[in-house]
């Protein structure tokens, strides 16, 4: 299984009761063969063009594990699902990933040297 991001652009209608569409989404990933790790209710916000005559969006992104065959077919499927406007699933590269995690954990080793020098002079 691959980590994958999702991004997923919802009808702006759907703002008040996203609950039935996010669980559409949720069960295309499971029987998929999905795992999903984490995701984000980023709300409603302003698209840069009009899509599907709409100016606005509700932004959901969803990290996730998919096996290999997965994507082709929750890209089918939300091509033709209607409240979806736009989605973008793409792959996590593994050595990108590692490597913020690396420079995220000697980011408060940097911070400590910098304060004790700060303190010592």
């Amino acid at each position: 299984m691959k980590d994958y991001e999702l991004t997923v652009l919802f009808h702006p209608d759907l703002e008040m009761n996203l609950e039935p569409a996010l669980d559409k989404v949720k069960k295309i990933i499971e029987t998929s063969g999905g795992k999903i790790t984490k995701e984000s209710n980023e709300g409603k916000k302003h698209i840069a063009y009009t899509i599907k005559g709409q100016d606005f969006a509700v932004y959901y992104y969803i990290d996730l594990s998919l096996p290999a065959e997965a994507p082709a077919k929750i890209s089918s499927t939300f091509n033709i699902t209607d409240e979806i406007l736009r989605y973008l699933l793409v792959r996590v590269d593994g050595r990108k990933a590692k490597l913020a995690a690396r420079r995220a954990a000697e980011a408060p080793k940097e911070e400590e040297k910098s304060s004790t020098a700060e303190k010592g002079e």
